[in-house]
């Protein structure tokens, strides 16, 4: 009995000192709160500090930071690990995720067409000139933000994160700080970073916020009304340069700006329990460059603390942080089943849709959704488009808050030369949503050596049938051979050449790549030569009738730039059938013509490309005037109706009813937009393409050999032509985009 007992009350004793350990352990737990400060590309040595922090065992009990310090801090809240951070920053493309620059493909096949001709673009608001807020939109950062907190979408209150969070934004009207704990987290830490004229302010419940740092660029104050007991605080703060190092705008700015932000530094060093600062004064906030060296900065000036660290950790409790893995991203595939959109004034839902390329349910990859985003971006409609991902019903539903750009006008310039249209200015005025909701009105006036102009109204109605009206009028003054309507080649003469041209057209897009045209053209052509005769000039008219036609397009377009193209394919398909003429030369009759061309363009280790075009036209019925013949001839991509460029012979040298050209450029990029090129092109100019079996049969062929240099104005192009046949060679420059 006794033994029985002394074993009872060892048991008891037991049970006693581990439950009084546990209560003391649990005594010890202590909260740990990281703060981490702004400092842009320097802000990287954040990562480096979590990595020691994960190999010590602390655990994190709450993250609170500013600007750059926001971003990591948040993604690592989310449940993202250090090295996963890691492998996400040095993945990213900085110059592309800071700028508003999106592939062409985003462009629609309306914009391709329309719009890649305008060397700058001015906003127009009131009449005067507005300068934008920033240098980006921020839309590029947002995208990625979003994608990688995509997981955590719903959590509207940040205390509920993986890791609790908060983050520190300034409020443009009051100047005072604003500390964001709940809301959208992407929306939230975009606004945390928007470094002023960099980054687009962010509105958010009605407030207009920009980067913490301005007021609080270390919130360790923050932090201490959190609870926690101690306090690692993690500071890539620079200090204020002096008078030699204020040389540029862009330092005196972030000078400026950090003001403010010094002006209370001490204090906030004081509120930490661990006051890490890297050793980062060789880099400064746009080293993006360097983000493995600024990652082992902060690994080096944590890592001197590491016995420390594990001595915190000791006192801790340990539980594994949740990692919400995104299950979306994962299987890169979303079930949507259903889009709220809001904000949208000027532009109808299913406008948006189109852009977007997605069906209100249905399966679609995470990765065609972003294409998307990209899509409606690059309308230049909006100034922001957000997105939240929400789980309803064992599917996702999308909920998109648009902002439309305030700015709706506005003032394009462009410049150009070339051997047939000789100097021009090109001013172009855009208003945006200006009759009615989808539709931009374009107005093109070229002033030069020749004068010309284009006026292009588009209501875009997305899914359903679009329509608009285009008048153009084109003119130039060469001399050329052309035929005097007899069938006879009256030789190489001065022609004033003029086309007056207006369509109605229906046009309806099967995606982004590709559309449909279909419509009615009235065009008046007015050609001519001038002679001096007893001291008169007399015109000797060629053509002078007005035409009614019936037209159809195809066109898809998926090169990735319109000039110097390096990849893509390309199809143009145009059908006329002209009906009536106003029948100058008394020779009309009704007739078609269809003409088409192909190109595709495929690169070699990013240098060398091979782009091959092919390109053919014949007409349906009779055509006794000769100004609707093929022409081809020059270097020129502006020509009217039927001329066509053919290196080794001059504007319009060869023409017949039917044409059928290949063409094959080998371009090698020297260095950045620098190119080398050869091209050589063979063609068949004939009423009788086939020949009766001998298609080869007096074929023409030329060559041209040049240099071009893809500049902000456009192509700069100089090219020595010359053709085997004739023995002709030819030089041939231009500057600037072709209009």
């Amino acid at each position: 009995m006794k033994k029985n007992t002394v074993l009872i009350l060892l048991l008891l004793f037991n049970v006693y000192i581990v439950f009084s350990q546990e209560k003391a352990k649990e005594k010890s737990d202590i909260k740990v709160g990281l703060v981490l400060s702004g400092g842009g590309a320097k802000g990287f040595a954040h990562i480096g500090v979590l990595k020691v922090l994960e190999k010590a065992g602390v655990r994190i009990d709450y993250i609170g930071g500013t600007s750059m310090g926001a971003i990591i801090g948040a993604l690592y809240a989310s449940g993202y690990s250090a090295n996963e951070l890691d492998s996400i920053i040095s993945s990213f493309n900085y110059t592309e995720l800071m700028q508003d620059k999106l592939p062409r493909k985003a462009k629609s096949i309306y914009q391709k067409a329309n719009t890649e001709k305008y060397a700058i673009t001015l906003p127009l608001k009131k009449g005067t000139i507005a300068l934008p807020s920033a240098l980006s939109k921020g839309q590029n950062l947002f995208n990625e933000l979003s994608r990688l907190t995509e997981h955590v979408h719903e959590v509207e209150d940040f205390s509920k994160l993986p890791i609790p969070f908060f983050c520190i934004a300034t409020n443009l009207e009051t100047g005072e700080a604003e500390i964001l704990e709940k809301g959208f987290l992407p929306e939230a830490i975009m606004a945390s970073g928007s470094f002023p004229t960099l980054l687009d302010p962010v509105e958010i419940d009605g407030k207009l916020l920009t980067d913490g740092g301005v007021v609080n660029n270390f919130p360790t104050d923050i932090m201490r009304q959190k609870g926690v007991d101690f306090i690692i605080g993690v500071d890539v703060q620079d200090k204020l340069k002096d008078k030699d190092n204020l040389n540029s705008a862009p330092g005196i700015l972030m000078q400026i700006v950090n003001f403010q932000m010094y002006d209370k530094s001490d204090v906030r060093r004081k509120e930490t329990d661990l006051y890490l600062h890297p050793d980062i004064s060789n880099y400064n906030v746009v080293s993006f460059d360097f983000t493995k060296e600024i990652i082992d900065k902060g690994v080096d000036v944590a890592s001197k603390q590491l016995k420390f660290l594990k001595e915190i950790a000791d006192k801790q409790h340990h539980t594994a942080v949740k990692r919400n893995k995104r299950n979306h991203l994962a299987k890169e595939m979303l079930y949507i089943n259903g889009i709220k959109i809001n904000g949208n004034k000027n532009y109808t839902n299913e406008y948006i849709l189109s852009k977007l390329n997605i069906d209100e349910i249905g399966y679609i990859t995470f990765q065609k959704f972003n294409e998307g985003i990209n899509s409606l971006f690059a309308t230049g409609n909006f100034k922001s488009i957000h997105y939240k991902l929400v789980q309803r019903d064992k599917g996702t539903e999308i909920h998109l808050k648009i902002k439309e750009d305030e700015v709706s006008t506005f003032l394009q310039l462009g410049v150009h030369y070339d051997d047939l249209y000789k100097t021009g200015v090109l001013l172009n005025i855009t208003s945006k949503h200006a009759v009615f909701k989808n539709d931009a009105l374009s107005a093109d006036f070229i002033l030069g050596d020749n004068i010309r102009y284009n006026i292009d109204y588009f209501i875009d109605n997305g899914f359903h049938w679009s329509y608009g009206i285009n008048t153009r009028y084109n003119g130039f003054n060469e001399s050329f051979f052309i035929d005097d309507g007899q069938q006879n080649t009256v030789g190489k003469t001065p022609i004033d050449y003029n086309d007056f041209s207006t369509q109605l057209f229906l046009q309806t897009a099967f995606n982004k790549n590709i559309a449909l045209r279909i419509g009615a053209e009235h065009k008046y052509l007015r050609i001519f030569s001038e002679t001096l005769v007893n001291n008169q000039i007399i015109k000797d008219y060629f053509d002078k009738s007005s035409y009614l036609d019936a037209f159809a397009k195809l066109r898809l377009d998926s090169y990735d730039k319109q000039y110097f193209t390096k990849k893509g394919f390309f199809l143009d398909v145009n059908y006329k059938t002209y009906l009536v003429s106003s029948d100058f030369n008394n020779d009309f009759t009704p007739f078609s013509q269809l003409y088409g061309t192909l190109g595709y363009a495929y690169t070699f280790f990013d240098k060398l490309t091979f782009h091959y075009i092919s390109q053919a036209g014949v007409t349906i019925g009779s055509n006794d005037n000769g100004v609707f013949d093929f022409l081809l001839g020059g270097n020129n991509e502006n020509f009217v109706n039927n001329f066509i460029p053919f290196y080794g012979y001059d504007v319009a040298e060869l023409g017949e009813n039917a044409f059928v050209k290949s063409a094959l450029t080998i371009r090698y990029e020297m260095f950045k937009k620098n190119y080398l090129t050869f091209t050589g092109n063979f063609a068949r100019v004939d009423n009788d393409l086939f020949n009766n079996g001998a298609i080869f049969q007096n074929t023409k062929s030329g060559y041209a050999l040049g240099y071009g240099l893809d500049s902000f104005l456009g192509p700069v192009e100089i090219k020595y032509t010359w053709s085997p046949e004739t023995r002709q060679n030819f030089w041939f420059f231009n500057v600037g985009f072709w209009f």
